[in-house]
């Protein structure tokens, strides 16, 4: 199996402030870097809807559909509006998705053993932590990367 980041999407939301954020690029997503919360997001914790209303009122047009109806946001073209927070009839996009990362912060890379154990250090235990396993629907545990699992209730 090997060590690999679980990153409860719960645990965080109820966090008043993150100590950190994580960044990966994967083309399976988007081929720029976005924060691990938002990939989560979008993949997991958002419905889908199939006419999404976040994607009808963005006036930039940073919001669109891949194939498999996933949610992805251009980075480029946001304009932080917040039209998609306030349109989203379910609360799946949340304002500190979008809130623009200053140099000063330190981000990691998710596709690192040693970076995976730094920033696990950094939040409680229950919210983000160094496992030996692999997904597991049935626990709400799915797989985001190859070294990056998300606990989330996903809506059926």
């Amino acid at each position: 199996m090997g060590k690999k980041l679980l990153i409860d999407l719960l645990s965080l939301r109820e966090m008043e402030s993150l100590p950190a954020d994580a960044v990966l690029k994967h083309d399976k997503f988007s081929p720029s870097f976005k924060t691990i919360r938002e990939l989560a997001t979008f993949q997991f914790t958002c419905r889908h809807c199939e006419n999404a209303p976040c994607i009808q009122v963005c006036p930039a047009k940073a919001l669109d559909k891949d194939e498999n109806g996933i949610i992805n946001r251009s980075v480029n073209l946001c304009i932080r509006c917040k039209s998609c927070i306030t349109a989203c009839p379910f609360g799946t996009m949340m304002d500190d998705l979008f809130i623009v990362k200053t140099s000063g912060q330190r981000f990691f890379s998710l596709e690192d053993e040693n970076d995976l154990e730094d920033f696990a250090r950094l939040f409680p235990d229950q919210a983000v932590r160094i496992v030996d396993r692999d997904e597991n629907p049935a626990e709400s545990i799915y797989k985001l990367g190859d070294m990056i699992l998300i606990k989330e209730k996903i809506w059926q």
